[in-house]
């Protein structure tokens, strides 16, 4: 049997189009099989609003020239653009022995870890995914499970124009605000950023069972 580094595979992917690279997603989990690698892809994205399957149009207060894309995650809408960290985890659910709530519970954990590394206390809402400061949101989550695997992730702002922000009812809140780790004086890029949460991410995930590491070709 192979080690778990075989059950997880890291892509960097550079500031890549939305569309493209959310049809990339659901290809991908569409034909992978029992033995396929688990993937993190870390990348960020041209400015671009996402309004979840439930979505409400009426959550963009105005006119804009961003694009607006409306995809399978759940939740309402959220802004990318550059200065943002992405990253889209593409988890084999039951290999690992997760439930979606848990598999959420530790995307949170990272982030808050990560953010804890630069003296950011960073929290949870009750009700509301994602990670706030001071009730600030400074990152938001999404997921969706198709055959028991999920896709789409999560995206922390790093350093980057907030004003799109104020654009919208961000993930659906009227009034919330929203932050980045800029404000708080933290220099690194978001590549640097985006690699310790790889990490933080990665150690995060419980190991394969037992059952499913056989399964991995040699």
């Amino acid at each position: 049997m192979r080690g778990e580094e075989s059950l997880l595979q890291i892509k960097r992917l550079g500031l890549v189009p939305y569309e493209p690279t959310w049809a990339a997603m659901r290809r991908f989990t569409d034909e992978r099989g029992p033995a396929t690698a688990d993937e993190l892809w870390l990348l960020q994205h041209p400015p671009t609003y996402t309004l979840g399957q439930a979505g409400k149009p009426e959550h963009l207060l105005r006119a804009t020239e961003i694009p607006l894309v409306k995809i399978d995650r759940g939740g309402q809408i959220t802004y990318h653009g550059p200065g943002q960290v992405v990253i889209y985890l593409l988890i084999d659910l039951a290999r690992r022995g997760l439930k979606v709530r848990e598999m959420v519970h530790d995307m949170e954990q990272a982030l808050i870890d990560c953010l804890a590394d630069y003296g950011i206390a960073a929290e949870r809402k009750e009700g509301a995914p994602g990670v706030y400061v001071a009730g600030d949101k400074i990152a938001a989550l999404g997921l969706r499970v198709r055959n028991g695997c999920t896709y789409h992730g999560l995206a922390l702002n790093v350093d980057m124009d907030l004003a799109p922000f104020t654009w919208i009812n961000p993930c659906g809140y009227s009034g919330l605000k929203t932050i980045q780790m800029a404000d708080f004086g933290i220099s690194e890029t978001p590549d640097e950023v985006g690699e310790r949460l790889l990490t933080k991410l990665a150690a995060g995930l419980p190991p394969p069972r037992a059952a499913f590491d056989a399964l991995t070709p040699n």
